[in-house]
């Protein structure tokens, strides 16, 4: 057993203990490391089902940590956002547009120091369908502002949520996207041949989406 594991009897609230038994009770196992500072964005890969969301609420609820999460925009206006998105926004979901800007990246950067603690979490393949790269949103966010990026893996064939390992990126766009590639290796989702490839989508001049 890792030292990182968690324990229901270690965990100090009711709701945390539930969401680690139901996990534990499907036969899941959270990896959890201290995290490497007050601020920062989380990347959660492979994306390949609508389960990983169960998954990993679960895993955030037994954490107790209050990340928060980008969302389509969509998602928390109109209808939905008088319904879902009531329910949403309670989970700590951020709505951001798909086609954001770099001042909209340099906002939320902002915003990010603006509080004691913001660490967001957005998965890089923007779909659980194939594609054929990340979007690179992520990457200019924690660039912009200039925090550590950590990566949580969803490894369904051993049943594991790891959020143990984090980096500083460079700015060196190979040299970052292999020492992310080093953390993932080994760990697949739910439908592995669904899995994005870990490279960066090439630039492109209306800005990055961060969903």
């Amino acid at each position: 057993m890792s030292n990182h594991e968690l324990q229901p009897a270690a965990l100090p609230t009711w709701g945390q203990r539930t969401s680690l038994r139901i996990l534990k009770l499907f036969g899941w196992r959270v990896l959890f490391k201290p995290l490497p500072g007050p601020h920062g964005v989380v990347v959660v890969y492979p994306h390949t089902s609508n389960w990983d969301v169960v998954v990993g609420m679960l895993g955030k609820w037994a954490l107790g940590l209050p990340f928060r999460w980008l969302g389509k925009e969509s998602l928390f206006s109109g209808l939905t956002g008088k319904t879902l998105g009531v329910f949403l926004r309670r989970w700590h979901g951020v709505p951001v547009e798909r086609r954001t800007s770099t001042g909209a990246t340099t906002r939320l950067a902002r915003l990010m120091h603006e509080s004691d603690w913001f660490w967001i979490a957005l998965a890089p393949e923007g779909t659980r369908s194939y594609r054929p790269n990340w979007r690179s949103g992520f990457y200019h966010l924690t660039l912009a502002a200039k925090v550590p990026l950590l990566m949580v893996y969803l490894d369904y064939p051993n049943k594991t949520i790891g959020v143990i390992d984090s980096i500083d990126l460079t700015g060196d766009t190979e040299r970052d996207m292999a020492a992310i590639a080093a953390v993932y290796k080994g760990h697949h989702g739910l439908h592995p041949e669904l899995e994005a490839p870990i490279v960066l989508a090439p630039p492109r001049t209306s800005g990055q989406p961060l969903v």
